[in-house]
């Protein structure tokens, strides 16, 4: 199983490597051809710190282990807010002040009902697919649509204008994007057939080496993103990367299997990992919003979050147990 592992671990550090150059080359892309930086925050770092799960995503569906993919993208959001919110929060206290964050909340939750809806039957159907799919494209247009009316209010649009590469020439930040794109694509292979082996010989489902393993490793760029923010003071941004990501994950990480491999899910996903997504971001909701005034994660609060990503993983530790 050493090989396995082996690849699951190159696997992760090739992904995070790759999305980073993709998210770097398409942003300093945009920059040269006059995209504005909140249009190039809002849709491309948003669609690229999510790369690694759509990647992930679609190598599984093709592969036929539709269970890895849905529990990819179920656990990334998991893990997102209780593991990456909260530690980013125990090492730099978060403040929430975006406008556009408070909007995004509810179209979160309410997108997490909509997938939650479409899955009640334990199947992930092609109509499933083609419904979440097609709500990430009016979630794009209707995130653009929002940043362009609050552009001038929006708190955001200086932290997104330092973040995008100004020295990249068009020519290299195509290769980049382009090399990048290529990485992700070669090391999503690697980790989802390390994975599933893995999974084989522990014994366990695709579902479950997919909501742990799998997730964690698939977050690491969000990880990285919400740190780097959080300790040059870009809250907003370390919040909103959650966010987005999380919209991502269930449209389009959820969507894609649906219309590659239609497949029966675990009945667990529903009454088990739904739950425990949804709390945990009706929890976030709470401490973004706050009770007067900006919201603020402190770290008593971020270590809660990761407490409360203690008591899944114990969660899934027994309940696998039970289903043994």
């Amino acid at each position: 199983m050493w090989i396995e592992l082996l690849a699951v671990i190159v696997g992760f550090a090739l992904l995070v490597w790759g999305a980073d150059r993709f998210v770097t080359g398409a942003a300093a892309t945009a920059r040269n051809l006059g995209v504005s930086p909140l249009i190039i925050g809002l849709t491309i770092v948003g669609f690229g710190t999510s790369a690694p799960e759509i990647l992930v995503s679609i190598v599984a569906a093709l592969q036929g282990n539709p269970g890895l993919a849905v529990g990819n993208a179920l656990g990334s959001n998991i893990t997102n807010v209780a593991l990456i919110l909260g530690l980013t929060a125990v090492i730099a206290p978060l403040q929430v002040n975006s406008q556009i964050l408070r909007r995004e909340f509810p179209i979160l939750l309410t997108i997490m009902l909509v997938a939650l809806l479409l899955l009640w039957d334990n199947h992930l159907g092609l109509m499933d697919g083609v419904i979440l799919v097609g709500g990430m494209f009016v979630l794009a247009a209707g995130v653009v649509w929002l940043g362009l009316r609050s552009q001038q209010t929006e708190p955001m649009i200086g932290e997104f204008d330092a973040e995008i590469p100004r020295d990249l020439s068009t020519g290299k930040a195509l290769l980049w994007t382009l090399l990048g794109l290529v990485v992700l694509m070669v090391s999503s292979r690697m980790l989802v057939w390390g994975s599933v082996e893995i999974a084989h010989a522990l014994g366990v489902s695709d579902l479950v080496i997919g909501l742990t393993i799998v997730a964690i490793g698939t977050s690491l760029p969000e990880l990285a993103a919400s740190v780097m923010s959080a300790l040059k003071g870009e809250h907003d941004i370390a919040i909103g990367n959650v966010i987005g990501s999380n919209m991502f994950n269930l449209l389009a990480v959820l969507g894609l299997p649906g219309l590659i491999h239609p497949a029966a899910i675990e009945p667990a996903v529903v009454t088990r990992d739904f739950p425990v997504m949804i709390g945990l971001t009706l929890l976030l909701l709470v401490l973004a919003y706050g009770v007067r005034g900006h919201g603020h994660i402190k770290r008593f609060e971020g270590a809660f979050l990761l407490a409360c990503y203690g008591g899944y993983l114990a969660l899934l530790y027994f309940t696998t147990l039970a289903t043994a």
